[in-house]
């Protein structure tokens, strides 16, 4: 992997001379929790089950890739959460979850280029519904939290495409949208912060660190390290394409 240069304060990249025309692109893949919005949900959730300080750390060495089996620290994650009241959920959304610095202008002008949005978490449902909903995002593959009177019971519910989406799921939600929209893999644009980010990013056309980790800033062909999300744009043409068209969803659509 070649090294990193500063292309401006706080904007690193490799691999690629800018600007890149964003009419090259026809989908941006983005992770949600400490990506698009501030916080990781799944600890914020935790705070009401007097676990935040536990689960927090079992997310910190996922995202940071010291935990190889990603699915099974979800797990135990999500199973500390048994006995959290649904409203807090909402609580934590309405108090705690705010987008990032320039997320909606970034989702904005590649919808009005043209882009597809794909919102691809290894967080829940409740979250990236809403979140998906304010951007107008396409297509969003999550996690489903398991509720009975109430409350969580601190399992996850299996989907029809797998269990848990970590990030060979992340993975192949980036090609299977590609493919049903016929687009290569290079025309996409891939965001994440942590190591389940990835495998997405590494299929990618171009990869996007934010505010990331190490192991993730020293792949991405982009790192931001200051400022917001929209900073990506300083690298883009803003060409404005035609629509791709309105695809038949892989996903349930937000």
């Amino acid at each position: 992997m070649s090294s990193a240069t500063e292309y401006a304060p706080g904007l690193l990249i490799r691999g690629f001379a800018p600007p890149l025309p964003l009419s090259a692109f026809g989908l941006i893949a983005f992770d949600m929790d400490s990506t698009l919005i501030n916080i990781e949900c799944i600890d914020e959730i935790a705070d009401a089950a007097g676990r935040k300080a536990e689960v927090a750390a079992i997310t910190e060495a996922a995202m940071r890739g010291e935990i190889s089996d990603y699915k099974d620290s979800l797990r135990r994650r999500v199973a500390l959460l048994a006995g959290v009241p649904i409203g807090h959920l909402e609580q934590v959304y309405r108090e705690r979850l705010h987008f990032n610095p320039g997320a909606e202008r970034l989702a904005a002008v590649c919808k009005a280029a043209g882009l597809k949005l794909l919102l691809v978490s290894g967080g829940f449902s409740y979250f990236t519904e809403r979140v998906g909903a304010r951007l107008d995002i396409d297509f969003c593959r999550s996690n489903v939290l398991e509720v009975a009177n109430g409350r969580l019971t601190g399992h996850v519910l299996p989907q029809a495409w797998g269990d848990i989406c970590d990030g060979a799921e992340k993975r192949s939600m980036l090609l299977q949208t590609c493919a049903q929209l016929g687009l290569e893999p290079t025309q996409a644009i891939a965001v994440g912060d942590g190591a389940n980010d990835l495998p997405m990013m590494q299929v990618a056309g171009l990869s996007v660190a934010y505010h990331a980790k190490p192991a993730v800033q020293a792949q991405a062909m982009v790192s931001i390290t200051q400022g917001g999300l929209d900073r990506l744009l300083e690298l883009l043409h803003p060409s404005v394409k035609a629509p791709i068209g309105s695809p038949t969803r892989i996903d349930t659509p937000i």
